[in-house]
């Protein structure tokens, strides 16, 4: 059991980058009217938004 939440929460920052980040992101892209590159819809620009940071804060271990 312990090494299972280790491993949850290894790859938290990960999963906090795709279940909210994402959802934020495409939201605000939404409110404001901007374009999305690429030709993405709002939540696919989103989740590749959240999930590089995600990725990236576990890899580091920091979200700066």
């Amino acid at each position: 059991m312990q090494q299972a939440l280790k491993a949850v929460f290894f790859v938290m920052p990960f999963l906090f980058g795709i279940g909210f980040i994402a959802p934020v992101t495409a939201e605000l892209i939404e409110a404001t009217g901007m374009a999305t590159p690429v030709g993405l819809t709002p939540l696919g620009f989103g989740l590749v938004f959240g999930g590089a940071w995600g990725l990236y804060a576990t890899a580091k271990g920091s979200w700066l």
